[in-house]
């Protein structure tokens, strides 16, 4: 009973931990990210708890609103810090990031969440989600604010290797009268669904 037990709660840990490497596509944009769990190369920090990233998106003004056709590659460096809810396969975290484009810099705060869909008998399924914000006073260069929200389903279709489908939306808000834009407002500069990959190691 105790090996079960055992063997149960370390399947429950591994099913969100590791270290992470994703592509993401569609038809114009390209997404590559990969996220680092501190935990395994740090004794004094828990795994699966506390990850450090980094995120390029190379993106089309097709899947964008301000009306540009030269939008600046996108680039970002995250922490994030996640916790367990219960044994219901979930898990809760809180992050910060800190992105930026050529006229863009902003430290977004968010939430993000993963659960473990239950599905016994059939390949591990996933639903991830994220919601970052940061203000004015977290905005600079040309930037007044940042809004980012994220929906993902994965489907493990082979150990730590998952297909993923997501819809994502990266809202800039520009002040006026600055290089980037006379008007100010805001502008979606990426709102589209990817399919990608994800790569556990």
């Amino acid at each position: 009973m105790l090996k079960k037990i055992t063997l149960l709660s370390a399947t429950a840990l591994t099913a969100f931990a590791l270290n992470t490497g994703e592509i993401n596509m569609n038809n114009k944009d390209l997404e590559v990210s990969g996220k680092f769990d501190v935990g395994q190369f740090n004794e004094a920090v828990e795994p699966n708890t506390t990850f450090v990233g980094a995120k390029f998106l190379n993106t089309d003004a097709e899947h964008s609103d301000n009306g540009r056709a030269d939008l600046d590659p996108y680039f970002e460096v995250n922490f994030l810090m996640m916790k367990p809810i219960g044994n219901q396969d979930m898990q809760i975290g809180m992050g910060a990031k800190i992105n930026f484009t050529k006229h863009f810099t902003s430290v977004p705060l968010g939430l993000q969440f993963a659960y473990k869909i239950p599905a016994n008998g059939y390949v591990p399924m996933y639903l991830n989600g994220e919601l970052y914000y940061a203000t004015s006073v977290l905005s600079f260069n040309d930037a007044d604010s940042f809004l980012e929200y994220r929906l993902s389903y994965d489907v493990e279709i082979i150990d730590n290797g998952k297909i993923t489908l997501g819809y994502r939306s990266f809202n800039t808000n520009y002040e006026a009268n600055k290089g980037y834009s006379s008007t100010g407002g805001d502008f979606t500069y990426n709102s589209y669904w990817y399919v990608g990959f994800k790569i556990g190691f």
